[in-house]
């Protein structure tokens, strides 16, 4: 598996929405399941964000599979965010993407932490951000409201030098 990170641009909309409509997709997340109008504006808005929001197209073999996310708080705190196509699910993507956006926030961006929230129903994400070395660090009580009411998110992160 070739997989790489590189800026989401405005052609990727419609691989972007081949993930973003369906429900399984979003079932821990405050979007969707989205129309091809709501993909397009989030593709839209990513691709002129501002320096601090880096949103990356997840490539496997050269087909877009997810997006990607590296947030630059501050000047020493990042956050990732990332999403694959349900199809894709089980085959390490999620870890592979995750382990990459440390990568550039840690090297690159010269960030000393870097956080990840996920909805506590979400046990695979979890996985996850446990597999890359982040801890978990606690629960916060109703951050974001999806389509089942408020929910939490519980907080992993990771230093520079863990």
């Amino acid at each position: 598996m070739a997989l790489t990170l590189r800026p989401l641009t405005l052609d990727d909309t419609d691989a972007v929405h081949d993930w973003a409509r369906l429900p399984e997709s979003c079932r821990y997340q405050a979007w969707g399941p989205n129309t091809h109008e709501q993909t397009q504006a989030y593709v839209r808005a990513a691709v002129v964000a501002s320096p601090d929001r880096l949103v990356f197209g997840v490539l496997v073999d050269g087909e877009v599979v997810g997006s990607a996310e590296l947030k630059l708080h501050g000047p020493s705190t990042g956050e990732i965010a990332y999403a694959v196509h349900p199809r894709r699910w089980g085959q390490g993507i999620a870890t592979a993407t995750a382990r990459e956006l440390l990568r550039l926030g840690f090297d690159r961006h010269g960030r000393h932490r870097i956080f990840a929230t996920c909805d506590p129903r979400n046990l695979a994400s979890a996985a996850v951000l446990r597999r890359i070395g982040m801890r978990y660090e606690g629960r916060m009580r109703g951050t974001a409201l999806i389509r089942d009411g408020w929910r939490d998110s519980d907080l992993y992160a990771v230093l520079a030098d863990d």
